[in-house]
């Protein structure tokens, strides 16, 4: 059963109230008109002597009695009729102005809940914003009298403002511990191999060096991808228009080598977005590495899907793998989260490359949903709000199908 809404509520309850009162207003007002209507006007023989001899000069006493009782007749039917209109007229009047009560109820109802409104739009703009932490610099700023509704407001904007302040806390201390951190990688990188390449150097030396580079690669690789994470979760600065297809077709061409790994096919249709380049791209070589990385049984594929459904452009990664829980899916988007609650370690990665792509889609105020493949694997899709298409873009899309895109 649906519950009424707070406003509906309150409208009952002002209308409710009234009717109340002016039912127990017109319950007093009629035990007043009947007490002081209940005893009939006492009419004497030498009250009504005058009044009929003024016609006639005779009056008996049974003459008087009977015109007494007459007045007695027409006092209870006027008190009766008097009772019964206070009744009636009163009901009518009283349900009219019910009516006009409760509508009066309903807009005072609705001013009285707006500041309770304008909370709830600003709490709903923060919780949809594309990035965890991205709209807390949002404030309610309420104006008008301190009362209660005005504390809530104001304790509201004191806790946006702690999460805020946390938030770019946490960010910057990302950001500045990987930039602070890829000096002494830099420094590590060239004396190993210095080391290395010296002529009296040792084959011990050498293999030595060559696993050292090995470690400090994949430490470079764990710091650029933090550093990636941290810039995706900032408000965008460039924007451009570009096609899905091309960046995917790119990508593909980049990833791709000749050593016998995993059948990749592609079906790229245009898909027009926009948003920032670099980051669209490190989503796109996140999905295909994943995708690569995790076949690792013979004869795997990689199927790459572009195109528009439901006016959304989208890119659809499919692979070949081990089979996925599907209760473990929602975790390989965490960060440090692989399969099963696997943790940081081995050389299959870091688990921040799903983490990237779910950071840069909801940047670019995208969706990004991934389910287990039937046979094992794993299917990611991404949808983005598709950018407005001109002719120019018609034309620039034709000429690169004919150019020889696949």
């Amino acid at each position: 059963m649906k519950r009424l809404t707070l406003r509906a509520r309150l409208t009952l309850i002002y209308g409710g109230l009234f009717l109340v009162a002016g039912l127990v207003l017109l319950a007093v007002t009629y035990v007043l008109v009947d007490q002081r209507t209940a005893q009939p006007f006492g009419v004497a023989l030498h009250d009504v002597k005058p009044i009929v001899q003024g016609v006639d000069g005779k009056l008996t006493g049974d003459q008087a009695e009977q015109l007494r009782l007459i007045v007695r007749k027409v006092q209870g039917d006027a008190r009766n009729q008097t009772l019964d209109s206070l009744l009636t007229q009163g009901g009518i009047a009283l349900g009219l102005v019910s009516v006009v009560a409760i509508a009066f109820g309903w807009l005072v109802a609705g001013r009285a809940l707006q500041p309770l409104h304008q909370i709830t739009g600003t709490a709903r703009r923060i919780a949809g914003a594309d990035v965890a932490g991205r709209g807390l610099h949002e404030r309610i700023s309420l104006s008008g009298p301190a009362d209660e509704v005005r504390k809530l407001a104001d304790t509201f904007d004191e806790m946006l403002e702690r999460l805020d302040r946390s938030f770019d806390g946490q960010r910057r201390f990302v950001a500045n511990a990987s930039h602070e951190l890829r000096t002494p990688l830099a420094l590590n990188r060239s004396l190993i191999e210095l080391a290395v390449t010296r002529p009296d150097a040792s084959e011990d030396v050498r293999r030595l060096g060559e696993s050292l580079l090995a470690v400090n690669e994949r430490h470079e690789r764990l710091i650029d991808g933090l550093l990636t994470l941290a810039d995706s979760e900032k408000e965008l600065t460039a924007r451009s228009r570009m096609d899905l297809a091309d960046v995917a077709d790119h990508v593909l061409d980049q990833t791709i080598g000749a050593d016998g790994g995993p059948t990749v096919t592609r079906e790229l249709s245009p898909a027009l977005v926009v948003g920032d380049p670099v980051l669209v791209e490190r989503l796109t070589t996140n999905l295909v590495e994943n995708a690569l990385r995790h076949n690792v049984r013979t004869g795997g594929w990689v199927h790459v899907r572009t195109g528009v459904w439901d006016g959304r452009a989208t890119l659809t990664v499919s692979n070949t793998g081990p089979t996925v829980p599907s209760y473990d899916v929602e975790a390989i988007f965490e960060p440090f989260r692989r399969l099963s609650g696997e943790r940081l370690g081995g050389g299959r990665g870091f688990g921040l490359g799903l983490s990237i792509v779910r950071a840069v889609t909801r940047a670019h105020g995208g969706t990004v949903i991934a389910h287990p493949r039937e046979g094992g694997g794993l299917v990611v899709t991404v949808r983005l709000p598709e950018a407005p298409t001109t002719p120019v873009d018609h034309e620039v899309i034709a000429a690169t199908r004919r150019a020889g895109h696949r």
